[in-house]
């Protein structure tokens, strides 16, 4: 290029070199000419320059010569900018996109209303340590969430505080909070302080659309450091039974026989260390979508924790009954799907035919279930009245429903439709 313009310079008509200052712009390049003999100089700027509308009456100053009477050759560009707009523009990142303060912003958010909780531990009347744990303010009357473990009796271990927690604020403030109420099953308490002046709060979020591979913060104290940061991503959503076994949510199976021991959670690869337990896991806004409960000590990046939408419920139940009420129907569930209905299929011809429903291969003896008439093999494809597809489906119509009928359309084989009458009792508390 600076070739062509120095062989362009040996000609007195400066056209030649405006034309090839105009190529050089078209293609990107930013270049300043000076001619010893002249008082003229040229000097491009351009950023991108995707149309351009060429006119010979339009003045372009910077490509004007001077002392010279040949029309100038100018352009002009819808979207041209300046070398100072340039220069000062900067990339801002589009909604919901992650950008360098995305994370910081989000824990800056959340991180204020993060406490550190501590419980002196006993066994047999001696003090044999504290449990420390993480939790995080909700409301400003002094409500924080936590995980049950940190602050109420486990594994043979007591409470030498009668249910008195001691609360660290991040602004360093301490107060001695009220263990209110725990739920032992779900590991979620909820821990009272008073406070005479304002106190930061946290915004509880929605866990219903997440998917694995969104971006999540967990915030806590581990090692009671005060307000740790890690982030990562959710790498699955799944369903914990019997406190072991691991079923994935596109093939979950879940026994509502055995006091409603179906959970899900939140599987991440945030680093989770002891004193974790209780923090908020939150999205890239800064709101709360669950818990952090656990990791799982023989793999790295491998924590849980509880979903929002269920900590919403679990405090519902709390508020107006006190306790978590959990209906026992006595029915092991399977989620269909085409995969396993072709399997089915091939085993037995009579199987129903269906698309969606959800699978029943056991029912409790003595049962609610076993009362009303369910047989293994059944598929339920109405619940109330409303097509169901999978487990999830069902506990969330069935809801709390103790004592009340509830109506299910199963389908057996030959594509029989049957309609029976369940009523739930509670769960035993201790099983």
């Amino acid at each position: 290029m600076r070739h062509m313009l120095r062989k362009c310079s040996l000609f007195k008509d400066q056209s030649l070199i405006r034309l090839a200052a105009l190529a050089a712009a078209g293609s990107g390049v930013a270049y300043e000419l000076g001619n010893n003999n002249s008082d003229w100089s040229s000097r491009v700027y351009i950023r991108a320059l995707p149309h351009y509308t060429f006119s010979p009456n339009t003045l372009f100053p910077s490509l004007a010569p001077s002392g010279y009477g040949n029309p100038p050759l100018s352009f002009s560009s819808v979207s041209s900018v300046s070398a100072a707009d340039v220069n000062k523009e900067s990339p801002k990142p589009c909604c919901g996109c992650l950008g360098r303060d995305t994370i910081a912003d989000a824990a800056a958010k959340v991180g204020p209303a993060v406490v550190n909780l501590s419980v002196p531990k006993g066994f047999h009347g001696m003090t044999v340590g504290k449990s420390v744990g993480s939790g995080t303010i909700i409301d400003g009357d002094g409500t924080i969430l936590t995980c049950a473990h940190v602050v109420v009796d486990f594994q043979g271990f007591t409470s030498s505080s009668k249910g008195k927690v001691d609360v660290t604020l991040q602004d360093g403030r301490s107060f001695e909070g009220t263990v209110v109420n725990a739920d032992l099953h779900s590991d979620i308490a909820i821990v009272k302080i008073n406070s005479k002046t304002p106190l930061p709060t946290a915004k509880l979020g929605s866990s219903s659309s997440l998917r694995p591979g969104d971006w999540v913060v967990a915030v806590g104290c581990p090692l009671s450091l005060q307000n740790t940061v890690t982030a990562g991503i959710i790498r699955l959503i799944c369903f914990v039974l019997h406190l072991k076994q691991v079923k994935y949510k596109k093939s979950a199976i879940a026994d509502l026989g055995l006091g409603g021991m179906r959970r899900e959670y939140l599987q991440t690869d945030c680093a989770i260390n002891a004193g974790n337990s209780g923090g908020p896991l939150v999205n890239i806004d800064g709101e709360v979508i669950g818990v952090n409960i656990m990791k799982v000590l023989a793999a790295d990046g491998l924590s849980f924790s509880v979903p929002v939408d269920s900590v919403s419920k679990i405090i519902e139940h709390f508020k107006t009954k006190g306790r978590v009420v959990r209906p026992w129907l006595g029915l092991k569930m399977l989620d269909l799907n085409d995969m396993i209905v072709a399997q089915l299929k091939e085993k037995d011809v009579l199987f129903p035919d269906v698309t969606r429903g959800v699978l029943v291969p056991m029912v409790s003896p003595g049962s609610p279930a076993e009362r009303a008439g369910f047989h293994p093999g059944d598929v339920v494809v109405e619940f109330e009245g409303k097509p169901v597809g999978s487990i999830k489906e069902v506990i969330e119509i069935m809801g709390d429903k103790v004592g009340k009928p509830i109506k299910v359309v199963v389908k057996r084989a030959k594509n029989t439709r049957v309609t029976l009458t369940v009523i739930p009792e509670e769960a035993n508390p201790d099983m």
